[in-house]
Order: structure tokens, then sequence, then C-alpha cells
């Protein structure tokens, strides 16, 4: 048991350490521009990208076998100058039925500024459960953004990941990407791709 608080003893109890509980998070994310809060501005560029978003698509690498999946990907935001991103997927049978749970990610993306200025750079951290996050740099170029890693860093169980590319775009409506991966003693190759449609937002 510690000693009482005296002149030889100074310390205090933290000003938490009896506080009443708190309230839910107050703070509105919204991955719809209709409700919560104001896109910020440096965002303009990103806007086609908020929403959920759901599809199919095909993944493979030198070392696997290929395999259908599908996902849902939600880009959110929350009137601060940076997008939200989760991605949940699954693995699916030659009749489209659900297999098993696939990859899952999060991350964020932010828009580099000059001064006051948004550029077309953005920086992007993504991180998987699987014990690997990626720091990407990339240059959005319209409804397109192309993103490839600077920096991978690992746990000591995770897949020998060392690079990483992707490229995303809207077109007619739709959310596609491609991404490449270096691991396993094998450079950058194709690893995913898949077509999303916009399902709220």
């Amino acid at each position: 048991m510690s000693d009482p608080v005296s002149d030889d003893n100074p310390l205090q109890p933290p000003p938490w350490l009896h506080a009443p509980p708190v309230e839910e998070y107050p703070y509105e994310e919204s991955h719809d521009l209709r409700v919560g809060p104001k896109l910020h501005r440096s965002l303009d560029g990103l806007l086609p990208y908020v929403g959920v978003w759901r599809g199919r698509g095909r993944g493979g690498f030198p070392s696997i076998e290929d395999f259908d999946f599908a996902q849902e990907i939600r880009i959110s935001h929350d009137g601060r100058p940076f997008l939200f991103y989760e991605s949940r997927a699954w693995i699916l049978d030659e009749q489209s039925r659900p297999v098993r749970p696939a990859g899952r990610e999060v991350g964020w993306w932010r828009p580099v500024l000059d001064g006051d200025r948004v550029t077309d750079e953005l920086e992007a951290l993504m991180s998987v459960p699987t014990g690997v996050m990626e720091l990407h740099i990339g240059k959005r170029t319209g409804t397109q953004i192309e993103f490839a890693t600077d920096a991978v860093v690992r746990t000591a169980t995770a897949k020998q990941v060392t690079a990483g590319a992707r490229l995303f775009g809207i077109v007619e409506g739709a959310l596609l990407y491609a991404q490449e991966m270096a691991a396993v003693g094998h450079g950058l190759s194709p690893h995913l791709s898949a077509r999303l449609t916009r399902v709220a937002g």
C-alpha cells in the first residue's frame, strides 16, 4: 500500500483516477457526404472515393494459387484533412459462395500540402493484422491514384513483404484497383485486382 500524501510524499493521484465514466465518442465520422461533418477542403480531389464500395476480384502470386474474392471497402472522414480506409475481403468458391474470411486492412490517406496549397501528392499508411505496415507515397491525377511503398515495416513473424504498388481509379462510377507486391523472394508481381460498386454514400 502506498504512503498517504504528505510533505514527504507529495504525489497526488491523477485527476482521472476517480472521474465519472465518459459517454461514447462524440464526433461523427461519415462515408456519406450528405450527412456528418463537412469534408475538409484539402480532400476535394478525393471526394469521389468517399463511400462504401462492394464487389469482387481475383488474387494470386507466384507462390500461391489464384483465388476469387469479394470485398467491401469503406472510405470515410471526420472533417479533418485525411480519409480513413477500411477493407474486408472474403474468399469465394466457384459458385460465388463465401468460403472464409480473407484479408483485412485499415489505413489513412492524407493529401500533401505546400503551405496552404493542396498538391496532387498523397501519403498513405496501410496496416494488416498479419504484421505488415506500409508507408505509401502517391499522386492523384484526376480520379486516378497511383501509390508505391516508401517503407515496409514487419513484425518478426510476418510474411517477408518488401515492397508494393497500387493503382486506384474511379471508372464509370465504379472503384477499380490493381495491387502488386514483392514478397518471399519474388519481385513486384500482380497480387490483387477488383471492381467495386458504390453501395452507400
